[in-house]
């Protein structure tokens, strides 16, 4: 069932109901007062009766006739008897009594007034003091008047409530397709944007409820779409040529290789070319290997206590086989006193990735300048700095820096891929830490890690 159906139906439904409820109330309070008043009538007819016949003073039996047929009118089924009563003697006729309804007698006398409903019929009756004794006045009609307009408002209730079912289900069907429009101007908009023109975003509005709501959260996402589709065939296109470059160069020195015969040594020379440019492509591809692996979740991954600052001096040394001209300097001084403030829950392979990119990268671009790297801890988290004094990155490119492939607009001159620093990103980002990175251009960079430690990671899990 359709949604505009199903809040028509819902709209229908507590209409009724509600309906339902009011009528009923109104038939029951019209029927009470009818009542009321049929029994106020038969009350003060049966009180003109006592006086008229037991009163000798006040009037005579044609007056009161004429009253009753001229002015009162009869009632429908009117009966009146007066029965002498004396409370010693109890002269009763038990057959007179076994014509009012049960009990009726003994509540006049307990009350001095009683009235009751036998069927159709309604009973009145009055314990009457005279000077000629006590008597029972007992008056009884029924209401063919008052019965005849509950009819008539019954009827009237019940023809009111089915044509408002009518017309609150065209209303209900009405105010649903109004409602609803807008919803479904978004499913055709949406549903007219495809990979090819992800560019287009749905009409937001003026108003500030909850469809203009649906539609920014609809561009949100499209904008998140069409970024990372941006980013994919940025990565597919700069990949592609990444990896042509070094293909290229190893096809064109073997072809001149095939040209024609040469002696060792050019030999010798062409193989140390071609050596070269397949250790270029070696490193490309581990390291697109190793971005597509964390472009999946943790699942999988070993996880090892990893004392960070151990990691870190490993990675010194590596640094200093391969480039003995870094100054990279390792601050410990504000190492916790709990060595667990130093460990963390992770992979070691990746994160010394992770590590060695960033301080390759601060080694690479401040030229072998002073790199500081510094440890704190607190309860939850490692802090780890590092901070060069290079070229820095121009503050329009920040928001890129974390891109595969992409180089800076003053670092296109140093060698390398662009991909240290994203995958490092991303390597942060699987062990529930973050890496900011605020930046100057050519007074330096600072890159901060803060990872959570063992202790913290282990609440998590």
């Amino acid at each position: 069932m359709k949604l505009r159906n199903k809040l028509t139906l819902v709209f229908v439904l507590l209409t009724a109901m509600l309906q339902l409820l009011a009528f009923f109330l109104i038939f029951h309070f019209a029927r009470q007062y009818t009542e009321k008043e049929f029994y106020l009538r038969l009350h003060q007819r049966a009180t003109i009766a006592a006086q008229t016949f037991l009163e000798e003073d006040e009037m005579n039996i044609d007056i009161y006739e004429e009253i009753r047929n001229i002015h009162l009118q009869t009632l429908p089924g009117e009966k009146e008897v007066i029965y002498p009563f004396d409370m010693q003697d109890n002269p009763l006729d038990p057959k007179i009594e076994r014509k009012l309804p049960e009990g009726f007698i003994e509540k006049i006398i307990r009350n001095e007034y009683a009235e009751t409903k036998v069927g159709d019929t309604y009973y009145t009756g009055l314990f009457y003091h005279d000077n000629e004794g006590d008597f029972i006045v007992v008056l009884s009609a029924r209401d063919l008047y008052g019965v005849g307009k509950l009819v008539n408002l019954r009827k009237i209730l019940v023809i009111c409530f089915f044509v408002s079912l009518i017309i609150t289900w065209l209303l209900g069907r009405y105010l649903a397709l109004h409602a609803l429009s807008p919803i479904s101007k978004i499913v055709h908009q949406v549903n007219a944007i495809s990979a090819t023109n992800l560019h287009l975003r749905l009409d937001e509005g003026k108003s500030n409820d909850e469809i203009s709501e649906l539609a920014v959260t609809f561009n949100n996402m499209l904008d998140r779409l069409e970024t990372s589709f941006e980013l994919q065939s940025n990565f597919v296109n700069n990949a592609s040529h990444e990896l042509r470059n070094p293909l290229t160069a190893i096809l064109g020195q073997i072809e001149v290789a095939l040209n024609k015969e040469r002696p060792a040594a050019s030999y010798i020379s062409l193989l140390k070319g071609i050596e070269s440019e397949a250790l270029r492509l070696d490193t490309l591809v581990n390291g697109l290997l190793r971005l597509a692996q964390t472009d999946y979740d943790n699942k999988g991954l070993l996880v090892t206590p990893i004392r960070v600052d151990e990691v870190l001096v490993e990675i010194k040394k590596g640094i200093n086989t391969a480039n003995p001209e870094n100054q990279i300097h390792l601050d410990f001084k504000d190492l916790p006193e709990n060595e667990c403030g130093l460990i963390v829950m992770g992979n070691r392979q990746l994160l010394e990735v992770a590590f060695h990119n960033i301080l390759d990268n601060a080694c690479k671009f401040s030229d072998n300048q002073e790199v500081k790297v510094r440890l704190l801890a607190n309860a939850d988290h490692l802090h780890i700095l590092i901070s060069d004094k290079g070229i820095g990155i121009p503050p329009n490119e920040l928001k890129s820096i974390y891109e595969p492939f992409f180089r800076g607009s003053n670092a296109r001159g140093i060698e390398g891929f662009g991909f240290g620093l994203p995958l490092a990103y991303r390597i942060v980002k699987m062990h529930h830490g973050q890496l900011r990175v605020t930046s100057q251009v050519g007074k330096g960079t600072i890159v901060k890690i803060i990872i959570p430690n063992q202790e913290k990671a282990t609440k998590k899990s």
